[in-house]
């Protein structure tokens, strides 16, 4: 096969987006005779969107020079701005830094205005959009929209909008943002982007919806990227982003297992060739172990995503309250908050109003819950308002007004049942089993407690599920006034564990016990979430430490 047949079948290959096909057929096709700037430029695309980052940018500054040499200042001038996108998102900041300077001197020589001077002005939006300032960023990005509509440049024009986007969300008008990310979503799912851009637009989008609360657009937009990446099955960037966005939604809808599984695609994915998936890959796995009870494993989790250089919060904040630590929690999720942009800030309040609670505050958890009505009071939609209500009831509960707590907790219960978010549902029932509970009404408290405490064993959630039975132990008029954690058992529940402790395994214990294995290791299982235990071991452990052995 000669060069330029093979060039044109690299060509094929890349406009129907077959990348592997396209970077093979481009390299052989280089090696026998090289490549001109433009298809350098496509062969770079092909490296990176396969994972191939490292010859890509190498591929890229070949493209760059090329176009140097044939007098091509514009070409050379959009290469190196895209060398500087893409180091940026490697967190090469000082080579990126380099690559943009490179390009605006080059666009400064040139005698007329071209798109690249729109592409030039990204980083500055970028650095100002992440450095506090989002109405410089808004600014900043505007341009790139208008050099972007002038020329008429379709991803240029995206990219500008997106921005626009992300800085009128952050300054507080999360409607006219959504509004925006909508329009922008239009001409990505009707393919007239460049891939790259595409890849930016749709994680980009996804991640502010969850900021914004926004359950439905989110879930939206992860189905049409994970159809967009499905359609790709080679290429690598992206694609862990996608599973990151895909645990996220498994998580909160109650799909652990399927969470963990895609958290670890993400996690695998960020190796070869998507390091922008590295946070959410390790973050959603730590949120995940935190609600199931294993909390040393949530922190390890939660280190390893804080290496891409994003704060894992308000997970770890969370983490400390978990483990009874609240004025650690406090301090943690104050400073986090209140270095945070609007939109960042406005999503880390329902884990503030919780830890401010727990923490005794009862006047900053209201103003973390007033920032919370105002803001469901501009944006209604059902996450929002079931997030809004559910600190309000918790708010009304802890300053002993619990008849008033009950409605904005019943309405908060029905919006997380609609949204098909069942841990946050079972918690909201508990604070209801609460305050019934409060107002003299025992018989509704023990059933909204005793349907709480099912609906998280169902789930697995062990630190949840405990604070659940010790409230459902406290409305035991036979209990005593500081119960122990052993009283959280059933009977039979505590029969398995000293049978555990003396070594037997289940089928030795089903047989004893006349039950079947599955029986036995449900049991243990729950033993497991109520105690707060991770193996055998550590349950003997515990049986020999509060005297549980016969």
């Amino acid at each position: 096969m000669s060069a330029d047949t093979g060039i044109d079948r690299g060509r094929s290959a890349f406009k129907e987006h077959r990348w592997t096909e396209a970077y093979q057929t481009f390299r052989d096709a280089d090696k026998r005779g090289g490549l001109p700037a433009g298809d350098l430029e496509r062969l770079a695309t092909a490296e990176i969107l396969t994972g191939k980052s490292t010859p890509g940018l190498e591929t890229l500054t070949r493209a760059h020079e090329e176009y140097l040499l044939v007098g091509d200042v514009e070409g050379a001038a959009r290469c190196a701005g895209w060398m500087g996108m893409q180091l940026m998102f490697f967190g090469e900041q000082a080579r990126a830094g380099g690559w943009f300077a490179r390009g605006q001197r080059l666009v400064d020589e040139l005698a007329e205005p071209s798109a690249v001077q729109g592409l030039l002005l990204l980083p500055e939006g970028l650095g100002k959009l992440y450095g506090g300032d989002p109405a410089g960023a808004l600014q900043a990005f505007s341009r790139v929209t208008e050099f972007g509509r002038r020329f008429r440049d379709n991803d240029l024009s995206a990219l500008g909008l997106l921005g626009t986007g992300q800085a009128t969300l952050m300054l507080g008008h999360p409607d006219e943002g959504l509004r925006m990310f909508d329009e922008v979503m239009v001409a990505v799912t009707a393919g007239e982007l460049s891939p790259i851009p595409s890849g930016i637009i749709y994680c980009a989008v996804i991640g502010n919806c969850h900021l914004a609360f926004d359950l439905e657009r989110a879930l939206e937009w992860t189905a049409a990227l994970d159809h967009w990446c499905a359609e790709r099955p080679d290429m690598m960037s992206f694609s862990g982003q996608c599973q990151a966005h895909r645990a996220e939604l498994f998580m909160l809808h109650g799909a652990w297992a399927e969470a963990m599984t895609a958290a670890a695609a993400a996690q695998g994915l960020s190796e070869k060739g998507d390091p922008q998936a590295l946070f959410g890959g390790y973050y959603h796995q730590g949120e995940v172990e935190r609600l199931k009870g294993k909390l040393d494993d949530a922190e390890a989790s939660y280190r390893k995503a804080a290496r891409s250089g994003y704060e894992p919060q308000p997970g770890l904040a969370l983490l400390w309250l978990a483990r009874g630590n609240a004025q650690q929690a406090q301090a943690m999720i104050r400073r986090a908050a209140g270095a945070a942009d609007v939109a960042t800030r406005r999503n880390m309040l329902p884990a503030l109003v919780e830890i401010e609670l727990a923490a005794a505050d009862l006047d900053a958890a209201r103003r973390g819950f007033q920032e919370l009505e105002a803001l469901a009071r501009e944006l209604p939609m059902p996450m929002l308002r079931a997030v809004a209500g559910q600190a309000d009831g918790a708010v009304r509960l802890a300053d002993g007004d619990p008849l008033a707590a009950l409605k904005p907790l019943r309405e908060a219960w029905r919006l997380w049942q609609e949204l098909g978010v069942p841990y946050e549902a079972a918690r909201c029932q508990a604070l209801a089993g609460s305050a019934c509970r409060a107002v003299g009404d025992e018989a509704s408290a023990l059933m909204c407690l005793e349907a709480a405490h099912a609906a998280l064993l169902d789930l697995g959630a062990a630190t949840a599920a405990t604070w659940v039975a010790t409230l459902l132990h406290e409305g035991n008029p036979d209990a005593g006034p500081e119960p122990d954690t052993a009283g959280l058992l059933t009977r039979r529940e505590l029969e398995i564990l000293q049978l555990v402790a003396t070594g037997k395994g289940n089928r030795a214990i089903a047989a004893e016990l006349y039950l079947s294995e599955k029986t036995v290791a449900r049991h243990i299982s729950n033993i497991f979430l109520k105690l707060g235990l991770s193996s055998r071991a550590a349950a003997t452990s515990y049986a020999y430490e509060h005297g549980l052995t016969t």
